[in-house]
């Protein structure tokens, strides 16, 4: 058989393939892939199986209790569903330019935050101590309490120039409190790099400034992207919290319809459309994190 050919038969059959090398895969290596793939067939029809029947349980088990009717109607009323649903999506928007400016606000200020963490040389301790101080508050302050605050206690200072708009106030908290934990994902990936990289690149005549920024930076972003992204998925999510301060999003909007009738159902409908924003990211962050977990494992990622 010359290289590049290459005959193949069922599964049940002896499988032969010749490369430019000559191998030849041996029966016994044939019969082992022909038993995984049996056995994965087997695991994937059990596991769809038993989802089935749980779903099954649960269905039966929520539509037969006593208050199913009284909840159906007043959680998942169709009616209520189509009445609510543009509006949601109206207010969504606010949500989701929330999280793009955000976002970016959160990404530069972490990472700047985590540089003036990692900086060296006593010269540099108040701005160590005062990035540190910055990160413990901020992760130790609850979102919701530091979302009320901004809100209500910047207005009531009556400063010159300083907007009291709440969209963008509520904004400013997200991005205090958000900032603090992407600075320690960041400290987290530039302390990951083993100081050889550092000294290699002062040892080629870099800076220390230098070896910083192109040296250890590109390689502690790489290896937090996962984290970072799964900050971004929570943040995406805690932007319906604006909603306290009046601003009118997703949130809000599902309660404004909520408040004339006290049914719940725009509630839900608002939750749903959050849930089919944050699968999509989540499922991209799972994604990029097998690529990099491959890609470190076979040498190609430093």
């Amino acid at each position: 058989m010359t290289g590049g050919e290459r005959v193949s038969k069922n599964s049940d059959e002896v499988v032969r393939e010749s490369a430019g090398d000559g191998y030849v895969p041996s029966a016994r290596r044939i019969e082992r892939e022909r038993v995984k793939r049996a056995r994965a067939r087997r695991a994937t029809a059990l596991a769809a199986l038993s989802t089935l029947i749980t779903a099954v349980v649960l269905f039966l088990v929520i539509t037969n209790s006593p208050g199913w009717p009284r909840t159906r109607e007043t959680f998942f009323s169709a009616e209520y569903a189509r009445k609510a649903l543009p509006q949601v999506l109206e207010g969504l928007l606010l949500n989701l330019r929330l999280l793009v400016v955000c976002g970016a606000a959160v990404l530069v200020l972490g990472l700047l935050l985590a540089v003036a963490r990692t900086l060296r040389g006593p010269v540099f301790f108040p701005l160590r101590a005062l990035a540190t101080a910055y990160t413990d508050f901020f992760r130790g302050l609850p979102l919701i309490i530091c979302l009320l605050m901004v809100v209500f206690g910047v207005p009531a200072l009556r400063l010159q120039g300083v907007t009291t708009d709440p969209v963008v106030l509520g904004g400013s908290a997200l991005v205090l409190t958000y900032s603090a934990y992407v600075a320690e994902v960041f400290r987290a990936g530039i302390e990951s790099v083993h100081p050889s990289q550092r000294a290699a690149a002062r040892s080629l005549g870099l800076s220390s400034g230098q070896a910083l920024r192109f040296v250890v930076l590109p390689q502690a972003v790489r290896r937090v992207v996962p984290p970072l992204l799964n900050d971004l998925v929570s943040l995406q999510k805690d932007t319906g919290l604006v909603s306290i301060a009046g601003a009118v999003d997703a949130v809000y909007a599902a309660q404004i319809i909520a408040g004339k009738d006290f049914n719940f159902t725009p509630y839900v409908v608002a939750g749903l459309v959050f849930v089919a924003l944050t699968i999509p990211m989540t499922r991209c962050t799972d994604w990029i994190t097998a690529r990099m977990d491959r890609r470190r494992a076979q040498g190609g990622l430093v």
